[in-house]
């Protein structure tokens, strides 16, 4: 495998892990709290990218990547009915995609394959996807921070801690391994 797709592999991890870590961090009434009408609370953003995943992961190569079996605007309608069902719908979407990219090798790359009729190559593909969750998981994290204020357990440097965080990483050697690596 080549190091785009060992990085790929990895970034998509990442932003699991922050969704997940984030989600830890609440309850079942949390995750369904939205701050506005019309706004979208973190279960229906979970359904959203659930639904996302399985229609561009689900024979990734094979079939356009939006399958006549999604129901897209269904998606914004929150329906869980625990927080066990929000994880496991998030859990199997993000398992679909890895199942999908961890077999792919550097030939496939270049491939052509659809999306709403239109084509792309399997890195432009990976791309528009991990760009989209990227926002998503962002959003997650960003209503996870409103919902639990000062209670908030940061996902990454807290807030006025850079220079302490600083002169602990510059006082070790430089590290050949990828960020995620101690995820």
């Amino acid at each position: 495998m080549n190091s785009y797709l060992t990085s790929t592999i990895k970034q998509f991890e990442y932003y699991k892990s922050l969704g997940d870590k984030t989600m830890a961090q609440l309850s079942f009434d949390d995750l369904k709290k939205e701050f506005a009408q019309d706004s979208n609370s973190i279960a229906i953003i979970v359904k959203h990218l659930v639904g996302n995943m399985l229609s561009r992961w689900t024979n990734f190569l094979t079939e356009d990547g939006e399958k006549e079996w999604r129901h897209r605007d269904e998606e914004f309608i929150a329906n869980f009915d625990s927080k066990e069902a929000l994880l496991t719908a998030w859990n199997q979407g993000w398992s679909c995609l890895f199942e999908a990219i961890t077999p792919l090798n550097v030939s496939d790359l270049e491939n052509i394959i659809y999306i709403r009729h239109q084509g792309h190559s399997v890195t432009e593909a990976i791309n528009r996807q991990m760009m989209h969750y990227a926002y998503h998981v962002g959003q997650i994290v960003f209503i996870g921070k409103l919902i639990k204020g000062e209670h908030w357990e940061s996902l990454s440097i807290p807030k006025g801690q850079s220079k302490v965080y600083n002169k602990d990483k510059f006082q070790h050697d430089k590290k050949r391994k990828h960020f995620t690596d101690d995820l």
